[in-house]
């Protein structure tokens, strides 16, 4: 790790804590709720605490100007939903490409336990060393994903999820983000699966309890923080959730205080 790739580290996160929200959903998903007017949804976001946004390079002009200070993550590969297979993550940019967009890091998605797991593999090893020549970070957002996982919730099992955080170390990641695997005791083993700081992801948008609840669970065990997209850029109050997330990663917030905090109703 060079100094350039430390001073950037800080650009993304706080203290070493992480509290980013990935707005790529774009290409995979189309423009869904909270991404038509993007630039809206990020200056509510980095208003409430958000350390960093993440898009693909082409909305890079309409992240700027809105961050309000915050990082800047440019994603490096892509699939959609409609297309033939959505676990084939195909490069959608270089790291120079990501620099010239004014990215203070970039990201790369791999499905561990998918048929293309060998060339995602091998693709980020080759990414991880293109951005250690220029001194930007990797954020490896490594899932365990694919028809080669067993048992009943393959992609939530935190052997999985350990191997998975493992890879992102072994081939030269910064930061990686995973799975939570749905409470604290069975993430330790997660977290302690790696020396990177491990942020986990949001998936599918539940209750802002449920989602405030994940992310203390997983601080609990060790976690550094976050990347979540839509439970935070498709809430009804970005900048609220945002708020209620930070306290509990930089405040150490209990759930209660953190919804609180952040003036969130959460029915009985």
């Amino acid at each position: 790790m060079t100094i350039g790739t430390d001073a950037r580290l800080e650009r993304i996160g706080t203290d070493g804590k992480y509290m980013i929200v990935p707005m790529d959903h774009g290409i995979t998903l189309g423009a869904v709720q909270g991404l038509k007017d993007i630039e809206s949804t990020i200056d509510a976001i980095t208003r409430g605490g958000a350390d960093a946004v993440l898009t693909q390079k082409g909305i890079a002009p309409r992240v700027h100007g809105n961050k309000n200070g915050s990082g800047f993550i440019v994603h490096l590969n892509a699939s959609t939903v409609i297309g033939p297979d959505s676990n084939d993550k195909r490069r959608t940019g270089t790291v120079e490409e990501a620099v010239r967009a004014g990215a203070d890091a970039v990201s790369y998605h791999i499905n561990v336990g998918s048929k293309h797991e060998p060339d995602q593999i091998e693709d980020l090893s080759k990414m991880t060393a293109e951005a250690d020549r220029l001194g930007i970070p990797v954020l490896a957002m490594s899932y365990a994903r694919g028809e080669n996982l067993d048992g009943e919730d393959p992609e939530h099992d935190a052997e999985y999820l350990g191997h998975a955080v493992r890879l992102a170390e072994e081939v030269g990641a910064d930061v990686v983000k995973t799975a939570y695997s749905g409470d604290a005791e069975s993430f330790q083993h997660v977290t302690e699966s790696t020396r990177l700081p491990v942020v986990i992801a949001g998936g599918s948008p539940g209750t802002d309890r449920d989602t405030v609840e994940n992310v203390r669970g997983a601080m609990d065990a060790g976690a550094d923080g976050i990347s979540m997209g839509r439970s935070i850029f498709q809430h009804e109050d970005p900048e609220a959730i945002s708020r209620a997330v930070s306290a509990v990663i930089h405040d150490d917030a209990g759930v209660d205080e953190a919804l609180d905090r952040a003036g969130i109703t959460v029915e009985a």
